[in-house]
């Protein structure tokens, strides 16, 4: 898949978002190193703990399939500014792909594009729990 083609994935799921609450719908496209791709919206809760972000959804989904080698993904809003993951989504991110590529987009389309790594420095990974 073509980046402007992922991108356009994620965009395509600001629509399928459930936000009642905060009203601010991201959508995420998920590629995985074999091509695959994976889409996601967030999914809000009225207690606001279970919600899920788009990041998140799409990682559930993949990993279900039995996808776990993540190359990038793209994180689309329709806010001014770009629209970057959120601390738990990056833990998770790191989880599976700790230098993967992240391209965040703002309402007018515009891209910020950065390593994971650079974005959770010094993340916690299971590198520090193979002694135990």
């Amino acid at each position: 898949m073509t980046r402007e083609e992922l991108k356009s994935a994620a965009v395509a799921m600001l629509d399928r978002a459930y936000v009642p609450y905060s009203h601010f719908p991201v959508g995420a496209a998920l590629e995985c190193q074999d091509g695959t791709v994976f889409t996601g919206c967030n999914i809000e809760n009225a207690a606001y703990g279970p919600t899920l972000c788009a990041e998140r959804t799409a990682v559930v989904k993949a990993v279900s399939e039995g996808h776990r080698d993540f190359r990038r993904i793209v994180i689309a809003g329709r806010s001014e500014d770009f629209c970057v993951p959120c601390g738990v989504c990056r833990q998770v991110l790191t989880e599976f792909a700790p230098h993967m590529e992240i391209i965040c987009l703002n309402a007018r389309g515009e891209e910020l594009c950065l390593p994971l790594d650079q974005l959770l420095p010094h993340g916690f990974g299971p590198q520090y729990l193979l002694d135990r």
